[in-house]
């Protein structure tokens, strides 16, 4: 008798834990959805600086090779 009101107490003390780590997942679900959607327009907008940078660095670099080269 006493074997038979543990049991139910167990069954619903594991469901129990099984909707806390079902709320835990979702959770951490969302929180990834955040992040992803929150850094995937900041790496690209780093992605575009980099390319601005490197074009304006060629440029600087053509600018003083010309101009050592028409010293010389």
């Amino acid at each position: 008798m006493a074997e038979e009101t543990k049991t139910p107490v167990q069954g619903q003390q594991s469901r129990g834990g099984d909707a806390v780590k079902g709320d835990f997942s979702t959770i951490l679900v969302g929180v990834g959805t955040l992040l992803d959607s929150t850094l995937t327009p900041l790496s690209k907008m780093v992605a575009q600086a980099l390319d601005s940078l490197t074009v304006v660095a060629k440029q600087i670099l053509d600018g003083v090779s010309s101009s050592l080269g028409d010293k010389k």
